[in-house]
């Protein structure tokens, strides 16, 4: 499995990822978060979704 991780440097703000996202993992306010990385099921969505580039995800061990 993975999880999103967010360079909050190049993020900004649109919300895009957090509506792309089935499991709700995202939440923005001033920039995006993984709130809750554990709901995530590394579908990909938020990364395709950010228009800025700014999300990588990271395959867990």
């Amino acid at each position: 499995m993975s999880h999103p991780v967010i360079n909050a440097d190049d993020c900004v703000a649109c919300g895009a990822c957090a509506d792309a996202c089935p499991m709700e993992v995202i939440e923005v306010e001033d920039v995006a978060t993984v709130a809750n990385p554990d709901a995530c099921v590394g579908c990909g969505a938020c990364q395709d979704a950010c228009p800025a580039g700014a999300i990588t995800e990271i395959a867990e061990d």
